[in-house]
C-alpha cells in the first residue's frame, strides 16, 4: 500500500511571457505508488514535470522532498536528489554508443579513467531487466524509435531514484514491450519508488496507476483513486464537458484514379518487393508491428531511403525521387514519427517552423513578414494551437501543440498526397479528435492520405482500405468489414498471408 508523502508540490505556478501555464498546483505524491497525470495538450503536464526535474524553475510555490524544501536547479541536480525522468522526446546522442548514453553525465571511473567495462556490464544488467537484447555497443543512430525508448528507460532506472517520472513512455512501444515496462514499473513501486505516469492513453492509466491527477488549463481539477473512476470520467475531467464521437463518419471507399503507385519496392534488409496503390481522396492505412517496414516504406517514397529495385508512379507517370526536396516539389508531404528529430526545430518560433519549407513563396523579392504572420495565425486558429505567441519557440510548447505546428508546416507546401506517420503520437483525446476531423476534411477536398499508426483503433476508425506489412512485405489488403483488430493482427503476425479481400 502507498505510504507517507515523498514529494509535495505546494501552490506551484509558472508563467511564460506573462502567460500563466501552471496556476497554484498543490499535489502530494505518496511513497510506493504510481500516480497517473493526465490532461489535454497545454494543460500544464509537461511544465509541471519539467519543474520537478529541474528543466524549468517555478514562478511561485515550492517543492518538498521527504518533508524538506528543495530547489531543483537542473536535471543533474534532480538525479542527485533522487528524481529521475524518462522523457517523451529522446535526450540521446546519436553518435555515442548505448552504454555511453546510459551513463552520460554520470560516468563510472577507475583510477581517474573511464571504466568502460563496468559501464558496459551495468548497462547490460539494466537492459536485461527490460528484457531487451539491444547491444550496449550499438550506436544510438542505428536503433529504432522503440529501442531508443528502452535506452531512455535504462538511463532513468540506473540511478537509485526515489521519484521517477515517465512522460508518455509507451507511444513507440509494442504491446509486448509495454507489458515488460509496466511489470518493471510495478516492481519499482513495490520496492518503494514513487512513479508518475504521464499518458494520453486512459486505458493504460486505468490498468497501471493507483491514483490519477487531472490538469486542465494549468489548474489541478481533481485527484481520484483509480478504482473510483473509469475512462469516461477521466476524459470528462480533462476537457470539462462530454466528448463527442472521436472519429468522424467513415468516408465511402475511394473510386477515383490512383494518384500514387508503388511497384516492387525493395530496400535491402527493410523492404522486399512492396506494392500498393493510393487513390484520389482516399485515407489509406498502413498497419503492422514495430519493425514491419511501414516507416521505411514512407521514407522510400519520400526520397529519404533509396530503393535498390522498384518504381514509384504519380498520377500514372513513373517518377524518380532521390531526396525529400524532389518529393515536396511533386507535392508529397510527410510527417515523421520522430517529430523533433526530423520534423520541427525546437529553437525556432511558430512562424519560422510553419513556413520553413515554403519560405520561397514569401520572398518576392523581399521576405513578406506580414504574410508569414497572417498565414501562421490562420493555421494556429484552424488547429487550435496553444502558444504564448507566434514568436514562441517550439521548445516551450507541449508535444501536442508541436505536432499541430508540424501539420501546419506540411499544409503550407500545398500537398496533393500526405503521408502521416503516427500523427497523434503524444496527443490528447480532444486534440486527436480535431486531427481526425482535419484528416477527414482533407480527404473530402480531394487530398489523398496515408496513415501509419500503431494504434489499431486509429487505423480502423479512419481508413477505408488498409495494407498490413510484416517483415518488410505486404501480407494483406483489407477493406470494409475486414478492417478490424482481429484481421489486422492475423496478417501482422503471419497467421494469414496475402489474401486479397
Amino acid at each position: 500500500m502507498p505510504g507517507k508523502p515523498i514529494l509535495e508540490i505546494q501552490n506551484l505556478s509558472k508563467d511564460f511571457s506573462g502567460v500563466t501555464v501552471l496556476d497554484k498546483v498543490s499535489l502530494s505524491l505518496r511513497e510506493g505508488e504510481i500516480l497517473g497525470l493526465i490532461g489535454e495538450n497545454g494543460a500544464g503536464k509537461s511544465t509541471l514535470i519539467k519543474i520537478i526535474n529541474g528543466i524549468h524553475l517555478p514562478s511561485g510555490g515550492k517543492l518538498l522532498l521527504e518533508g524538506n524544501e528543495i530547489t531543483v536547479k537542473d536535471p543533474q541536480n534532480a538525479k542527485k536528489l533522487g528524481i529521475g525522468m524518462v522523457p517523451q522526446e529522446f535526450n540521446l546522442v546519436d553518435s555515442l554508443r548505448v552504454f555511453e548514453n546510459i551513463f552520460l553525465g554520470s560516468e563510472l571511473k577507475s583510477g581517474g579513467f573511464l571504466d568502460k567495462g563496468a559501464m558496459r556490464q551495468k548497462s547490460r544488467e539494466h537492459l536485461d531487466r527490460l528484457e531487451t537484447r539491444i547491444s550496449v555497443d550499438a550506436r544510438i543512430s542505428a536503433l529504432s524509435v522503440a529501442e531508443k525508448q528502452m535506452v531512455e528507460v535504462a538511463k532513468a532506472i540506473i540511478h537509485e531514484a526515489k521519484v521517477l517520472v515517465f512522460d508518455e513512455p509507451t507511444t513507440t512501444l509494442t504491446q509486448y514491450e509495454i507489458n515488460i515496462l509496466f511489470d518493471l514499473m510495478r516492481r519499482l513501486r513495490d520496492q518503494g519508488v514513487t512513479l508518475v505516469f504521464v499518458s494520453h492513453k486512459l486505458k493504460e492509466v486505468k490498468a497501471l496507476c493507483d491514483r490519477v491527477a487531472v490538469l486542465r488549463d494549468g489548474i489541478l481539477v481533481g485527484v481520484e483513486e483509480i478504482d473510483q473512476v473509469d475512462e469516461q470520467k477521466m476524459a470528462r475531467m480533462m476537457v470539462g464537458r462530454e466528448l463527442s464521437l472521436l472519429f468522424p463518419p467513415k468516408r465511402p471507399p475511394a473510386i477515383g484514379p490512383a494518384v500514387l503507385e508503388v511497384r516492387g519496392l525493395t530496400v535491402p534488409g527493410k523492404l522486399h518487393g512492396v506494392g500498393l496503390t493510393l487513390k484520389k481522396g482516399e485515407i489509406l492505412g498502413l498497419a503492422g508491428l514495430v519493425g514491419a517496414g511501414r516507416t521505411e516504406l514512407a521514407e522510400a517514397v519520400m526520397g529519404l531511403r533509396l530503393p535498390e529495385k522498384g518504381s514509384i508512379l504519380l498520377n500514372g507517370d513513373e517518377v524518380e525521387i532521390n531526396n525529400p526536396r524532389t518529393a515536396v516539389e511533386k507535392r508529397l508531404g510527410y510527417i515523421s514519427e520522430d517529430r523533433q528529430g526530423r520534423g520541427i526545430h525546437l529553437s525556432f518560433d511558430v512562424m519560422a517552423n510553419t513556413t520553413l519549407m515554403s519560405l520561397k513563396r514569401y520572398a518576392a523579392p523581399f521576405l513578406d513578414k506580414k504574410a508569414i504572420r497572417e498565414k501562421t495565425k490562420e493555421y494556429s486558429e484552424a488547429f487550435h494551437t496553444r502558444a504564448p505567441s507566434l514568436r514562441a519557440e517550439l521548445q516551450y510548447l507541449s508535444g501536442g501543440n508541436q505536432q499541430k505546428v508540424y501539420l501546419s508546416k506540411l499544409m503550407d507546401i500545398n500537398p496533393e498526397i500526405l503521408i502521416l506517420d503516427e500523427p497523434t503520437r503524444g496527443v490528447d483525446i480532444n486534440a486527436k479528435s480535431e486531427i481526425y476531423q482535419f484528416i477527414h476534411q482533407l480527404a473530402e477536398k480531394g487530398l489523398s492520405l496515408v496513415v501509419i499508426s500503431s494504434e489499431l483503433e486509429e487505423i480502423i476508425g479512419l481508413c477505408t482500405r488498409v495494407y498490413v506489412l510484416r517483415e518488410g512485405k505486404v501480407t494483406g489488403e483489407l477493406t470494409g468489414e475486414h478492417i478490424n483488430e482481429e484481421e489486422i493482427m492475423f496478417y501482422a503476425t503471419g497467421v494469414k498471408v496475402m489474401e486479397q479481400v
